[in-house]
């Protein structure tokens, strides 16, 4: 039988990837099948998987996380994505993104553990093509008060200065603070900058009364805690 423009539904059951799902489980479906679960239809003479396979050709880094940093407008740009599918597509993005944070709410967010932290923050941050730069206010118990994106762009001491830093931990009345930033290329390992930047950080929230916790780099599925590193905190 010729497969290459059948619908899912004409598609042979042992190809279709709701039949592998429902026989051997979600695992063993690829990006690709599981994109197509999703979209359900292709575009005009060209199955699900095959519109599946161009969405992940055109995500950042041509892989299925990229689906995290691409807009309403980037997903609908693609041929044979819609308004619908667009925004399918950047909900299912969200739903994994709240689902992999779920584990610890804001409210039970005990900064004491950088594991923890970074587990939190690792699905906001890893995808990221840029560096950002994130702060968090703590309470007297280390717990998370709030969280505030700082900059996008270098963690450089233009970009999270220590004056900007500490004027806004001042300005939300933390009692201590945490800052995060991520490395786009996957490796968490401190730059010189970075190590430099941290000492400054710690020696200016000594002197003002609210110390610096920790400084947390993201990695992909990866961390580095510089206070557990031994980098000047």
């Amino acid at each position: 039988m010729d497969t290459d423009n059948l619908t899912m539904k004409e598609m042979p059951a042992s190809e279709r990837p709701y039949e592998k799902c429902e026989k051997y489980g979600a695992s063993v479906l690829s990006d690709a099948e599981l994109l197509a679960v999703v979209i359900r239809t292709g575009g005009k003479g060209e199955r699900a998987t095959e519109l599946a396979l161009r969405i992940l050709n055109n995500a950042p880094g041509k892989k299925i996380g990229g689906l995290f940093q691409m807009t309403l407008s980037q997903l609908s740009a693609i041929r044979g994505i819609g308004r619908v599918k667009a925004i399918q597509l950047s909900c299912l993005a969200e739903i994994t993104k709240r689902m992999m944070s779920s584990a610890v709410s804001d409210q039970q967010l005990l900064c004491t553990d950088p594991e923890k932290v970074a587990v939190y923050f690792m699905p906001m941050m890893k995808f990221l093509e840029y560096e950002q730069v994130r702060l968090l206010i703590l309470n007297g118990r280390n717990g998370l008060v709030k969280d505030l994106e700082i900059s996008n762009g270098s963690f450089n001491s233009a970009m999270a200065s220590p004056r900007e830093i500490f004027y806004n931990a001042i300005k939300h009345g933390a009692v201590s603070v945490i800052v995060l930033h991520n490395h786009p290329s996957g490796d968490p390992s401190p730059s010189h900058e970075d190590i430099l930047l941290t000492k400054r950080l710690a020696d200016t929230g000594r002197m003002v009364g609210i110390p610096l916790l920790d400084h947390i780099i993201i990695g992909d599925n990866r961390y580095i805690s510089m206070k557990e590193s031994g980098y000047g905190i």
